[in-house]
């Protein structure tokens, strides 16, 4: 699902992984006609990037 909507509306999935500051940033890129594909492209790296970091937070957990 998170994926859906970081390449529909980037701006909204940064505010869903914590990220306001990116999501604004973001979401000024994706005003831009042009800047739309390099913002879907961010916002689907940080959610590979929140996902792999709460992947790593588990496993320091279980120790």
């Amino acid at each position: 699902m998170r994926l859906i909507l970081a390449i529909l509306l980037p701006w909204l999935q940064f505010f869903t992984i914590g990220r306001p500051f990116a999501g604004i940033v973001c979401l000024i890129l994706q005003l831009t006609l042009i800047g739309w594909i390099p913002a879907a492209i961010w916002s689907v790296y940080a959610l590979s990037q929140y996902k792999t970091d709460r992947k790593i937070e588990k496993a320091l957990q279980q120790r």
